[in-house]
C-alpha cells in the first residue's frame, strides 16, 4: 500500500473516530451536567395538563384543582396557574389567588427572550383551552435556574435557509481537506524527487544534489542524501587517483628496477669474463654493483612500505628514548654519502640530552627519509642541516637544504602518496617517502611543516610531544 493511500485512510478514519467520540462525549456530558427543564419538556407538561383537563371535563375551581395538583407535586419548581378570560385566578399552586390586570400579565412576558439567557429571573409560559365558548389560560412559571443551562434554539421556516447554513459548513469541511491535500502533495513531491535521485545514483554518472531547506525528517534525509553523494564522488575520485598512481607506480618500478639491474648484469659479466683492465677497474665495477644493489634494496623497502600502508598495519611501540643520541647515530651513517656528494653537513643539538616518548625505529626511518629527500632534491645547494631543539610543549626536528626547493603549488601535495615533484624523471624513487614521514609523525600525535625558498632554504620541521628527561 502506498504512503499516500495510508495517509488518506488515516485522515478519514480520524475524522470518523473523532465524530463518533464527539457525539458520545457530548451525549454523556449533556446527560450528566445539563440537568433541568427544557422548553420542549415544559411544552409536553403543559399539553399533558390540558389533555387531563379536557378528559376530566373539569374547568371549575374544584375540578381543575384535582387535575393540576398531581402535576404540581411532581414538578414542585413549576408554578401552575389556571386563569379565566377576565383575569380571575381559578387555581394557583403557590396559593396566591388574585385577579390579574392586563398590565400585570403583560409584565410577566416582557423581555422574555432575554430572560431565557440570564439567571435569577422568572420564565412564564402561557397555554389556552376552551370549554363551552369560554377561554381559560394555563400559566406555567419557573425560575431560570430550573432550566437546562445549555439550550440552543434553531428555527427553520423554509428549507432554503438550509443552504445558508450549509455553505459555511461546507467551507469548514473543505478547508482541512484542502490543507491536507496540499500538505500530502508537497510531502509526496519531495519523496518522489528523493526517490528519483536515489534511483539515479551510480558511480559513472554525476549524482544529482537536491535542495531542501526544511528542518523536518524529509529535509534531514535529503541532506543525508546530498552528503552521501558527495562522499561517493570523493571516494570515486580517490579510487581513480589510486588507480592512476598504481599504474604510475608499476611504470616507475619497472624502469627503476630495470636500469640498475641492467648495470649490475653488465658489470657482473665484465667481472665474470675478466674483461677489466686492472684491480682499480675491478673495484669500480664491484662498487657500482654494490651501490645498485643497495638502491634496489631501498626500492624493495619502499614497496613493502606501500603494501604496509595499504594494509594500515603501522604499529607503534612507544618508549622513552634519547633523541639526541638517535640523531647523532643517523648523522654518522650519512658521513660517507655526504662526502661523496660534497655536502657541507651541520648538526645542531642542545647541550642537554633530549628525551621523548617515541618508537625509535619509526622515528629513525622518518629522519632518514627526510635526509634522503634533502640529498636527492637539494644536491644543487651542497648543504645539509640537521637541528634538534625544544619548545615549551614540543620537541622539534628540522632538516634543511639549499636546493631548488618546492613551489607553493607543490607544497600542498608534497606529502601525498606517490606524488613526485618531477614526474618525468626516472630513477627518483616511488614518491612515498614524505607520505611515510607524515604518517609516522601523525601516529606520534605530532605535526610536519614545510617552508621553502628556492636555493636559499628548504626546511622540513617535525614537532613531537615533549617529554621531560627522567631523573
Amino acid at each position: 500500500m502506498k504512503l499516500r493511500t495510508k495517509m488518506w485512510i488515516s485522515v478519514i478514519s480520524s475524522y470518523l473516530v473523532s465524530l463518533v467520540v464527539f457525539l458520545i462525549l457530548f451525549k454523556s456530558i449533556a446527560n450528566i451536567a445539563n440537568n433541568g427543564y427544557s422548553l420542549h419538556i415544559l411544552d409536553n407538561i403543559a399539553h399533558s395538563v390540558l389533555e387531563s383537563a379536557q378528559e376530566q371535563q373539569v374547568f371549575s375551581k374544584h375540578g381543575i384543582e384535582s387535575a393540576l395538583t398531581p402535576f404540581s407535586k411532581e414538578h414542585p419548581k413549576i408554578r401552575f396557574e389556571w386563569i379565566a378570560s377576565d383575569g380571575t385566578a381559578i387555581y394557583d399552586s403557590s396559593g396566591i389567588m388574585k385577579h390579574y390586570q392586563f398590565k400585570e400579565l403583560a409584565d410577566r412576558f416582557l423581555d422574555m427572550r432575554y430572560t431565557l439567557s440570564t439567571d435569577g429571573d422568572q420564565v412564564t409560559l402561557a397555554y389556552a383551552a376552551e370549554q363551552n365558548g369560554e377561554t381559560y389560560y394555563l400559566l406555567m412559571g419557573l425560575p431560570t435556574t430550573a432550566l437546562k443551562p445549555g439550550q440552543m434554539y434553531f428555527y427553520i421556516r423554509t428549507f432554503a435557509v438550509l443552504f445558508i447554513f450549509a455553505l459555511p459548513l461546507l467551507v469548514a469541511l473543505l478547508i482541512p481537506y484542502l490543507l491536507s491535500s496540499w500538505y500530502f502533495y508537497s510531502i509526496n513531491r519531495r519523496i518522489h524527487k528523493l526517490n528519483m535521485a536515489l534511483n539515479q545514483v551510480n558511480i559513472q554518472s554525476n549524482d544529482m544534489e537536491l535542495k531542501d531547506n526544511s528542518k523536518d525528517e524529509i529535509g534531514h534525509l535529503t541532506r543525508h542524501y546530498n552528503d552521501m553523494t558527495r562522499r561517493i564522488r570523493t571516494q570515486v575520485a580517490q579510487i581513480e587517483q589510486l588507480e592512476n598512481n598504481r599504474k604510475l607506480l608499476l611504470s616507475n618500478l619497472s624502469h627503476d628496477l630495470r636500469t640498475p639491474l641492467t648495470m649490475m648484469l653488465g658489470y657482473a659479466e665484465v667481472i665474470r669474463n675478466r674483461q677489466y683492465k686492472d684491480e682499480k677497474e675491478l673495484q669500480i665495477s664491484a662498487k657500482i654493483i654494490h651501490q645498485r644493489s643497495l638502491y634496489m634494496d631501498k626500492l624493495l623497502d619502499q614497496i613493502l612500505d606501500v603494501s604496509r600502508q595499504d594494509a594500515d598495519t603501522l604499529e607503534i611501540q612507544v618508549s622513552t628514548h634519547n633523541l639526541s643520541e638517535l640523531i647523532r647515530k643517523i648523522a654518522s651513517d650519512y658521513l660517507l654519502v655526504i662526502d661523496e656528494h660534497e655536502f657541507m653537513l651541520k648538526v645542531e643539538l642542545p647541550e642537554n640530552e633530549v628525551y621523548a616518548d617515541i618508537d625509535p625505529s619509526l622515528i629513525e626511518r622518518m629522519i632518514r627519509n627526510l635526509l634522503d629527500n634533502a640529498i636527492r632534491y637539494g644536491k644543487d645547494g651542497h648543504y645539509l642541516h640537521i637541528e634538534l631543539f625544544e619548545e615549551e610543549q614540543a620537541v622539534c626536528i628540522t632538516v634543511k637544504d639549499r636546493g631548488k626547493g618546492v613551489s607553493l603549488e607543490e607544497q600542498e601535495r608534497i606529502f601525498e602518496r606517490f606524488y613526485r615533484i618531477d614526474r618525468g624523471r626516472k630513477g627518483e624513487g616511488l614518491g612515498i617517502g614524505l607520505s611515510i614521514v607524515k604518517e609516522i609523525t601523525e601516529a606520534h600525535h605530532g605535526s610536519v611543516q614545510l617552508t621553502s625558498i628556492p636555493y636559499e632554504e628548504t626546511a622540513f620541521q617535525i614537532k613531537l610531544p615533549k617529554r621531560e628527561e627522567p631523573k
